[in-house]
């Protein structure tokens, strides 16, 4: 059996620490002087907010930013989003009592939310009911009878957007999740008769279609040709099934660049999108997650040893991958920066490694607990703080939490 670690760092150095922002390594000095090991992350909820309303302005005034929650559903961050963004995504009762409670709306309008999963249970899709979201993206002909079942018991019509999975995308770009067998949304040959047995269901105000068929896009244009073309596909398609059609869901799929990328140009993008024609009623909701917090949260875990073993040096944290698990689940190479600490317990060896490359492992019993490889630092010590910049997303929602029983990492708003 093959162990699945992240992609070799080589030739990269670690960043230097001066890309941690003042407030930042400020905030983590505190941390250190409790009298527990440092395994926390750090969240600035103004960077996401920033990163939100440069999208909503670049945007025309029928696009409407949903922020996806499961990418940080850390309370603090979705309140600093909400009066900035214009609704959420949810996928769990959880998500759903987090953004109704961060946006709440008069009584009889309908909430700021719209709803997604592959498998919606019962009591979710009551959930959705109950709160009157703006849309509940359905995924098969059985989840439309459940909602409607639901809706007729509580006197209401829910409204809902069939999620569909696209035959093709004619676009280029990073897109994909589209056109193959998947367990998202209903095959696009099978749309029609879907739409049929929708119209009929009593509970039901089917308002329009969800697409969500891009991912971690780096291509303004070819996003925005992706917008185009979902606008237009549902149009087509509401037509030709008789829907009222309100509501055209393109998902999330802005990328964030890494190391060596470039950064996806919203303004390009916004002006590309302006040039779509949208008929008057009709809202296109995108639905970043990622895009908006990747770069607003910090994770930082103590090195409790470093070591070597034939040849190469380790250096052991306190923290790992049931903190922080993006590097091995997506394969990516994430780089960390080295925060030094003076303070160190008298009489004890400091061991410490200087100008060599290392790999930075964690504390559970397993050598797939590996977070970054072959990297090179100047310097780095037991007691020191090995930081990892742009885990706002997916960072502490992802992990192993319960592996092995350790202490879960601490999160706080800056």
């Amino acid at each position: 059996m093959s162990i699945e670690l992240p992609p070799s760092a080589a030739p990269r150095s670690s960043y230097p620490v001066d890309v941690l922002p003042p407030a930042v390594r400020h905030r983590l000095r505190e941390l250190t002087q409790a009298p527990v090991p440092v395994s926390a992350y750090v969240y600035d909820g103004n960077v996401a907010v920033a990163r939100a309303r440069e999208l909503r302005r670049a945007l025309p005034d029928w696009a409407a930013v949903h922020y996806a929650v499961k990418a940080n559903s850390f309370p603090g961050v979705v309140r600093a989003l909400a009066p900035h963004v214009d609704g959420f995504e949810v996928a769990s009762c959880t998500e759903l009592e987090l953004a109704v409670s961060a946006k709440p709306v008069a009584r009889g309008v309908p909430a700021p939310v719209v709803a997604a999963g592959p498998a919606k249970s019962v009591p979710v899709l009551t959930a959705l009911v109950r709160a009157e979201v703006e849309a509940i993206n359905a995924e098969s002909l059985l989840e439309l009878h459940r909602i409607s079942r639901i809706a007729v018991a509580e006197g209401i019509r829910a409204r809902v957007a069939l999620r569909v999975n696209p035959a093709t995308l004619p676009v280029t770009g990073s897109l994909h999740m589209g056109g193959v067998p998947s367990q998202f949304g209903v095959a696009e040959p099978d749309v029609p008769g879907v739409l049929r047995e929708a119209r009929r269901l009593p509970g039901l105000d089917p308002v329009g279609f969800h697409i969500h068929a891009a991912s971690n896009n780096l291509d303004a244009d070819a996003h925005a040709a992706y917008l185009r073309w979902c606008v237009e596909w549902s149009l087509r398609t509401a037509v030709d099934n008789g829907i009222d059609l309100r509501h055209i869901d393109i998902g999330g799929g802005i990328g964030v660049a890494f190391e060596g990328e470039k950064p996806f140009d919203i303004a390009r993008f916004g002006e590309l999108a302006a040039a779509v024609e949208v008929p008057t009623g009709v809202r296109v909701v995108l639905e970043p997650g990622r895009f908006l917090v990747a770069d607003c949260g910090w994770y930082a875990a103590e090195v409790t040893d470093v070591k070597e073993s034939y040849g190469e040096t380790f250096v052991v944290l306190r923290g790992g991958i049931n903190h922080f698990q993006l590097p091995t689940s997506w394969d990516i190479v994430h780089n960390m920066a080295v925060l030094p600490v003076a303070d160190w317990p008298e009489g004890l060896p400091r061991p410490c490694a200087e100008e060599t490359r290392v790999t930075v492992v964690g504390e559970l019993c397993t050598p797939e607990d590996t977070l970054l490889r072959d990297v090179r630092v100047d310097r780095v010590r037991a007691g020191d703080l090995v930081v990892f910049p742009y885990a706002g997303s997916y960072g502490w929602e992802f992990a192993m939490h319960g592996f092995l029983g350790h202490p879960v990492a601490e999160r706080h708003l800056l």
